[in-house]
């Protein structure tokens, strides 16, 4: 759900201009048995979500109780897991089994999971991993009891797939290949989202424009990040690609993000999804002509247009 960045840890590049953004939300507790527990653990999940990442940062904290912490929920795990892909210090070997331990844990839920449940997995790592992914039981624990068996599923099968990449060492010989992995790691957090709307207030929309949605955003961070990639001697061009062939990929999918975003009722998905799919199109636009980035006045000035359009 760096998502959706989506996933992969690439960012967009709105995270650095965004810190002095706050939550909109009051802090008003949403009611469920652990009480002032929960309460807390919001609040400290939205604190390392800003750490993590403001560019879901703001549109999370502007959905209501209840859909914030599905949503927050399902963004941390999938982070979590995304922090071991991207792990600078683990070798591929190491990722695989780490994400694969994840996943079979993720599997055995029932209604909860033990303290210890993801800890004995994190065996002789806890020092080289970070906060969010040590938490992840945590974050687990955020969601509201009727959608969490989802988030779990989600992350689960996400792990699976993202441990089969890193032992191919993220091979990316032709578009099918690009498909297959922003599908992974990307498409699958827009099916996600579709169910966690579909779970709130019944907002129906549709899956394949919801795949475009999560793999838009995804190539959108391919372009932004690619010479970081490279640096860690990984590629997610297809062999042969360019920019603008990336940018063409990017194009194509954002056309069903559009799409899918246009077709949602007025409502806290819409005003999530405009956040995010304005930011993208907007580094796209920069990126295209030469920039490296937004500029923080670009940002400011999107993130503004769109919530004037909400209002």
């Amino acid at each position: 759900m760096e998502a959706i960045a989506l996933s992969g840890g690439k960012n967009t590049g709105f995270d650095h201009y965004l810190g002095s953004a706050t939550c909109h939300q009051s802090v008003a507790l949403y009611k469920n048995v652990r009480g002032v527990e929960r309460m807390d653990l919001r609040r400290d999940a939205l604190e390392v979500l800003k750490e993590t990442s403001r560019t879901f940062y703001i549109p999370i904290c502007r959905l209501p109780p209840g859909l914030q912490e599905a949503v927050t929920s399902a963004y941390l795990c999938m982070r979590a897991i995304d922090q071991i892909e991207d792990h600078p210090q683990l070798d591929n070997p190491t990722k695989a089994k780490l994400l694969r331990t994840i996943s079979l844990t993720l599997q055995s839920g029932v209604d909860s999971f033990a303290i210890e449940a993801f800890s004995a997995g994190f065996n002789r790592h806890e020092d080289s991993l970070e906060e969010v992914t040590l938490r992840i039981r945590e974050w687990l624990l955020l969601a509201p009891e009727a959608i969490a068996p989802r988030i779990w599923d989600a992350t689960a099968a996400m792990a699976d797939r993202m441990a089969d990449w890193a032992e191919c060492n993220w091979k990316i010989h032709n578009e099918s290949d690009l498909d297959r992995y922003t599908f992974s790691v990307a498409g699958a957090v827009g099916l996600l989202l579709s169910d966690l709307w579909a779970w709130y207030d019944g907002t129906e929309t549709n899956r394949v424009q919801a795949l475009g949605f999560g793999r838009g955003l995804q190539s959108v961070n391919f372009l932004r990040n690619h010479t970081e990639d490279l640096l860690r001697e990984v590629d997610f061009f297809p062999e042969g690609w360019s920019a603008e062939d990336m940018q063409g990929y990017a194009r194509r999918n954002l056309v069903l993000a559009e799409a899918y975003t246009n077709a949602l009722p007025v409502g806290p998905a819409l005003d999530f999804c405009q956040i995010l799919l304005t930011l993208a199109q907007g580094t796209l636009d920069a990126l295209a002509h030469g920039k490296d980035k937004l500029s923080r006045s670009d940002v400011l000035a999107l993130i503004q247009q769109v919530t004037n359009m909400s209002q």
